[in-house]
């Protein structure tokens, strides 16, 4: 038992909340960006991770992330079914929040993180094949790099730092969807124009502040801390916005509203690692850099002819990745004394080190494990859609449904 904190334990119910948003908010980002054939099959994805991530983290989740399994790559099954929660149980990381509040507060990371991949693939997999893949990828890639860097696991044991999700949430999320790019196959009909910008300016503006909870909330209190990372995030994305904006105005010769919400994805991307950890002065830089990189990210992408529909690997994976490497270089002690060991801007190149090591080894471990599960699961259910089937748009094809009424008012 411990003494609750009702300041903390208020703000940690609305930025549970707010994470919650942004998984809607995904659905109409990739819904906008899809084509007009394919706005629910996309969307249906994202909702369906809603309901069933909640099922699986009920019945085993939770527990494997955040119950025993110290120093290792897996927790135990001590907390199945929330096994031993109660109404009083007190969060043992910090004693000032309820268990209860922390269970749903990483409930809705679990539930955004593999729907982020769906942009990868859109309209090319079947809605059954999906299912299977987001239980297996919960199972085999998410809830690992939960324990190993959230949960006392490998990485933590080992000094690695991931604020609110470079590592745990959009690096191998990025990566994995490079992996189903490459095994999937590009799309019969490669034109992906967007069937409603302002759908995605609305998905993006959604997205962007329930971040807010993502970041801030992931001190799992209220602090000076919690106030840092809130602006941090902010300055960030705002510099990884303007800077996108100004590249696309000098290459494409006109600003792009399209161009301008995803740089903002990008740099909110890349400060979630190091939200609480580094000074204000170095957001500027990370937003900067973020959309210099995931810039270059996708334009390489485009020239390799890789067919990641919607850039979730130039954004999130490259995006994630850039941020705890820039952890590594900025993070200090006089942020939060969690920081052992300060980045390398401050003289220290072993915490550098570490998550350059760390970064790179989560996105090989995720792009390999996606491509050996897609392919096992192809042995049983065919991942992708049929020829016709694909033409013809999965909302009709697979979901018998249209978004929008075609026929006479």
């Amino acid at each position: 038992m411990g003494t609750i904190d009702i300041g903390s334990t208020g703000f940690m119910l609305l930025a549970a909340s707010l994470v919650m948003l942004m998984t809607p908010a995904l659905a109409l980002f990739y819904g906008g960006l899809a084509t007009k054939r394919n706005i629910l099959g996309i969307m249906i994805q994202s909702f369906a991770s809603l309901g069933w991530t909640t099922v699986l983290w009920f019945i085993f989740g939770y527990s494997l992330c955040f119950s025993g399994g110290e120093g290792g790559f897996f927790g135990n099954l001590d907390k199945a079914f929330l096994h031993g929660v109660s109404i009083d149980s007190v969060f043992a990381g910090n004693h000032k929040i309820p268990e209860i509040v922390f269970i749903a507060y990483q409930m809705m990371f679990a539930i955004i993180t593999p729907a982020l991949i769906t942009g990868a693939f859109v309209n090319r997999v079947t809605f059954k094949a999906y299912m299977i893949f987001l239980t297996l990828w919960q199972i085999l890639v998410y809830y690992p790099f939960v324990h190993m860097v959230w949960g006392g696991g490998l990485l933590a044991q080992w000094g690695v730092l991931d604020f609110a999700g470079g590592i745990v949430v959009h690096s191998i999320a990025g990566f994995a969807a490079l992996a189903s790019v490459f095994y999937i196959g590009a799309r019969v009909d490669k034109n992906s124009t967007p069937n409603s910008i302002p759908l995605v300016a609305i998905g993006t503006g959604l997205l962007w502040f329930g971040w807010y909870g993502f970041n801030a909330g992931s001190e799992l209190q209220v602090d000076k801390i919690t106030s840092i990372a809130f602006l941090n995030t902010d300055v960030a994305a705002s510099f990884a916005t303007a800077v996108w904006v100004i590249i696309d105005w000098i290459r494409e010769g006109r600003p792009k509203l399209l161009g301008l919400l995803t740089g903002s994805i990008a740099g909110l991307a890349c400060i979630t690692p190091c939200a609480g950890y580094v000074p204000l002065w170095a957001s500027p830089i990370i937003g900067s850099a973020a959309a210099i990189f995931c810039y270059l990210a996708v334009q390489m992408k485009n020239k390799m002819k890789w067919d990641d529909a919607l850039d979730v690997w130039g954004v999130h994976g490259i995006g994630g990745l850039l941020g705890i490497i820039l952890l590594g270089v900025f993070a200090t002690k006089s942020i939060n004394p969690s920081v052992v060991s300060e980045g390398l801007a401050f003289g220290n190149s072993t915490f550098f080190l570490k998550e350059l090591f760390a970064g790179l080894a989560a996105c090989a471990y995720a792009f390999i494990f996606t491509w050996i599960m897609l392919a096992l699961i192809n042995l049983v259910f065919k991942v992708r859609v049929k020829e016709e089937e694909e033409k013809l748009g999965l909302d009709m094809s697979l979901h018998g449904e249209r978004a929008y009424d075609e026929g006479a008012l």
